[in-house]
């Protein structure tokens, strides 16, 4: 029996097929080899177009189709992860009435500061968890402010999985998880939140019906399996925003356990029993994939906006011509510290954990006699380290110590030189795992369709790859207190 697995990244499309048997990776492809585009018609804004998604996910599932090497008659359910955050919005057609705007998009700030402000602090935080920030339900707000004619229309709203979903099965859902990513959730009340829509004047008909993450979300219609060439009849048994989803594939369910990713985005994500929340939203709490009204499992989660972006940004603009294991082997000649040369990779967006603040990225100390492009790739993964350090700093503040954080060997973590130094920073070792984004979909779906009796079963042959522990003789802790002492400057410019 198989499983397929989906996952709409912000740079790519990845699709794996996953033999439920040993869950274990038949095949996996990804589309495009190269970023997708994200539109920015104004500074701080950042949409990509939906039918882009679909078409990327037919012609991923096209790549691992012609290797060859499984029976698509096999596949017995779909699972999907997505970027989250982002807002899709259809009519009573399902017709897309605009472009995505995605989880990096700074639009919608003041919205949501005002929002915060209105509703009352306490009651955001209480209820919500989280300040409505620069979240979904604030993006929805600003199309509703700026774009009346296109709000008209709307039928329902959704998030990119959610989208993707409908195109499988003609059905749109959503969950207790993705509405709590969108902070449309009432955590306290446990339903939609009233406060939210009569502070933005949202009506109830805009939301899809409430499904668990782990059961159908519709089955796949006929002529939609004939374009992709699966069965048709099967279930959508999984969905769910891509940080719980990478938790989920590195068997994160339960309270103190910690993952951590660095794609586009870097993320800390941490699991707990309560309903936990930082004063300051600066990182924020949804409802993990196996949240029940039972069984209470938060996921903390830290992003970093400018992690992968940022060292795909040092890519075009200093090593065009080398790949990025070439760039990682230029870094590692150069010594820890990189000969005083600071960057704060800040610039993709307003920082949750920087008070949604717009730092952008910055180098600080250039010598012009001794640094070469390799010090710029070294100190860029410093800097994205030393940004994980400050906002794990952040969430320790809130409780969370973790004594080990799970990755998936992937993205920045095939960086040995970055894994270490992000070990070294923040003082805490890393295992990694073979698992990624749309192998933890896929098994996602196997529990959601019953092939998996639980999560445990579907993880029971995952294997440790390796364990990387803090160097007795880094300097990297000097080098942190260099780093947020420029990256103080910068947030007190700002204030003022």
């Amino acid at each position: 029996m198989l499983l397929l697995g989906i996952d709409i990244g912000t740079s790519s499309i990845k699709v794996c097929i996953v033999n439920a048997d040993n869950q274990q990776v038949v095949v996996a492809a990804q589309y495009p080899d190269v970023e997708s585009p994200i539109k920015s018609l104004q500074p701080g804004w950042a949409e990509q177009d939906p039918a882009m998604w679909w078409e990327h996910v037919k012609l991923a599932l096209a790549k691992c189709q012609a290797s060859g090497k499984y029976d698509a008659k096999q596949i017995a359910a779909i699972g999907i992860a997505y970027q989250m955050h982002g807002l899709v919005l259809v009519d009573k057609q399902q017709n897309v009435l605009r472009d995505s705007i995605i989880w990096c998009d700074s639009r919608a700030v003041k919205i949501g500061e005002d929002a915060f402000d209105a509703i009352g602090g306490d009651t955001c935080l209480s209820n919500l968890l989280n300040s409505p920030g620069n979240f979904t339900a604030s993006k929805l707000a600003w199309v509703k402010q700026n774009e009346p004619q296109i709000y008209a229309k709307i039928d329902k709203v959704m998030l990119p999985g959610d989208y993707i979903g409908m195109k499988l099965t003609g059905e749109i859902t959503t969950s207790v998880s993705a509405l709590s990513e969108g902070i449309f959730w009432d955590f306290k009340n446990e339903q939609i939140s009233e406060d939210i829509k009569k502070y933005f004047g949202f009506g109830e008909d805009l939301f899809p019906p409430v499904h668990p993450v782990f059961s159908s979300h519709g089955i796949v219609s006929e002529n939609i399996a004939n374009e992709l060439g699966i069965p048709a009849g099967i279930p959508v048994a999984y969905k769910s925003g891509d940080q719980p989803n990478n938790a989920l594939s590195l068997n994160v369910l339960n309270p103190g356990e910690v993952a951590a990713t660095a794609g586009t985005s870097g993320v800390i994500y941490g699991v707990t029993d309560s309903l936990e929340y930082d004063s300051q939203s600066r990182v924020n709490a949804f409802a993990h994939v196996n949240y029940t009204h039972d069984l209470k499992r938060v996921g903390i989660l830290l992003c970093i906006n400018g992690t992968g972006s940022m060292y795909s940004w040092a890519k075009k603009m200093f090593g065009q011509t080398l790949t990025y294991p070439e760039m990682n082997s230029e870094a590692e000649q150069i010594a820890e510290g990189s000969d005083g040369l600071l960057i704060l990779p800040f610039g993709n967006g307003a920082e949750r954990m920087l008070n949604n603040q717009l730092v952008g990225a910055q180098f600080s100390d250039i010598d012009l006699n001794i640094h070469t492009r390799g010090h710029v790739f070294r100190a860029v993964q410093e800097g994205i380290a030393c940004s994980f350090r400050y906002g794990l700093d952040i969430m320790r503040s809130n409780g969370m110590n973790p004594s080990v954080i799970r990755a998936g060997k992937n993205n920045l973590f095939l960086s040995d030189l970055f894994t270490q130094t992000f070990v070294n920073v923040t003082g805490v070792p890393v295992e990694l795992y073979s698992n990624d984004g749309s192998a933890g979909a896929a098994l996602g779906a196997g529990i959601g369709a019953g092939v998996f009796n639980s999560p445990m079963e579907a993880f029971k042959d995952m294997q440790l790859l390796k364990r990387i522990e803090p160097e007795a003789t880094h300097k990297m802790n000097d080098i942190y207190e260099n780093w947020k002492q420029l990256l103080n400057k910068y947030l007190t410019i700002n204030i003022k």
